[in-house]
């Protein structure tokens, strides 16, 4: 397993990390068994968020990290916070927020609640979840110090956020903000696509996301990439889908080549990328997982990464 250096801290962590919001599709001691083979794949990140399951998620991790046997300090242990669900559109994985709130309180109690129901003591990182349009920064820099002072958080990032948000935040906090969780794979590239059109006037060069991903690497921040294999916002997968025939036949034929499958090759994509990004992969099955796992030792070549891009339906001005 690829290791990378998370954000601009000492910390290896694995390129690749288990998303566990679709935990809850499994009894405790699946769960712990999908730990454990993660974990002797090489990995060692673990990326959560409190409205997951609506929190159920985050309890069946914490009673299967403790069957599992393995160690607290085996693993980097994130989570999000900052959405509040609303009770009457929420269901099982179907999490609706009513409203999006980085008030101190809510940030403290937030991390709290996610402790208690991972059973931790402390969380390796905690992120926003999604940017609150009423956010005060000297608020969440209250929040910051009393979670990093009492021990219960030791790093910090952000989710979803744009380049200004990320420096209005970074603006009040003590902290070094570590990460950035954004949707990105082959399927959702305009983080990459506007730069490849500047100057342009078609589609592709709308500047969606304000350069976040130059950002990012000017701050040192890691580009955690959520939903990988999706197209849309969970539109659906694209690996053996129909609608995206010479996606998958370049995926085939770089699988046949360097003797994986596809889903590899679309994780071998993303981390193809010098922005030091890390694929969050969300699979609750060991073996699909364990296939794109295998994407974390492949390393394309430029053309192959290229092919890939164009054959997803983009173009090259």
């Amino acid at each position: 397993m690829k290791t990378i250096t998370w954000g601009n801290t000492h910390v290896q962590t694995s390129a690749v990390a288990l998303g566990i919001m679709r935990l809850l599709r499994l009894d405790v001691s699946q769960a712990a068994d999908l730990l454990t083979a993660a974990h002797d794949q090489g990995v060692t990140h673990i990326d959560s968020a409190d409205i997951y399951g609506v929190g159920q998620s985050e309890t069946i991790f914490g009673d299967a990290l403790k069957r599992s046997g393995l160690r607290r300090e085996d693993l980097f242990i994130q989570s999000k916070g900052g959405i509040v669900p609303d009770p009457a559109k929420s269901s099982g994985e179907v999490v609706l927020g009513q409203r999006y709130d980085f008030s101190k309180q809510h940030l403290i109690d937030a991390v709290d609640g996610i402790l208690q129901r991972m059973q931790l003591d402390y969380l390796d990182a905690f992120l926003l979840h999604r940017p609150d349009p009423l956010m005060d920064p000297a608020e969440i820099a209250a929040a910051f110090d009393q979670l990093q002072q009492s021990g219960k958080v030791r790093y910090f990032g952000v989710s979803n956020f744009n380049p200004q948000q990320v420096a209005l935040v970074q603006s009040a906090v003590s902290q070094k903000l570590m990460a950035n969780q954004l949707q990105f794979g082959v399927g959702h590239t305009g983080p990459i696509d506007f730069g490849l059109h500047t100057n342009m006037t078609d589609d592709a060069s709308i500047n969606h996301d304000g350069g976040i991903i130059e950002y990012s690497r000017l701050h040192q921040m890691t580009i955690q990439a959520w939903s990988p294999f999706q197209y849309g916002l969970f539109a659906g997968t694209f690996i053996d889908n129909p609608a995206f025939p010479d996606l998958n036949a370049a995926l085939q034929t770089l699988a046949d080549r360097y003797q994986t499958n596809k889903s590899a090759i679309a994780t071998a994509w993303i981390l193809r990328h010098p922005a030091n990004m890390q694929v969050i992969l969300g699979s609750m099955n060991p073996v699909h997982l364990k296939e794109s796992l295998a994407g974390s030792d492949i390393t394309l070549t430029r053309q192959e990464w290229y092919d890939v891009y164009l054959a997803a339906g983009n173009s090259l001005p």
